[in-house]
């Protein structure tokens, strides 16, 4: 993680184990959630993001498999001067394409987080 913030670059903020649980994907998928996350801090989309369901505009997910299984990295661009990752998981549904209460209540709760931290910082 960087201590430097290039010029019209936003800061990249982790919201509680997003940090942790996204240095736990197999290297490629962590590539592309990184691209990803750099392309949102330059005020651009990376080609796999697209909008989380629930959480309203302003809240994207990079969805990356490899080996079979499904990775999803949840972050939020709703915030002028910051992006927050808000929560990263491999994806562990016994219900077709359904994402599980419990992640989904995981990302409301750190949305929370998140604007409290920019509220704190940037406001």
């Amino acid at each position: 993680m960087r201590e430097y913030v290039a010029v019209g670059e936003r800061p990249l903020h982790w919201i509680g184990s997003s940090l942790k649980d996204i240095r736990r994907f197999p290297p490629q998928v962590q590539r592309t959630a990184g691209f990803a996350l750099s392309a949102a801090q330059h005020g651009g989309k990376h080609p796999s993001a697209k909008p989380w369901k629930g959480e309203g505009p302003g809240v994207l997910e990079v969805v990356a498999d490899f080996d079979g299984d499904t990775y999803r990295a949840i972050y939020t661009v709703r915030f002028e001067q910051a992006v927050y990752v808000l929560h990263a998981f491999q994806k562990k549904s016994s219900h077709g394409i359904a994402t599980r209460q419990s992640d989904v209540a995981l990302v409301r709760a750190r949305m929370k987080t998140a604007a409290q931290h920019y509220a704190e910082h940037y406001d």
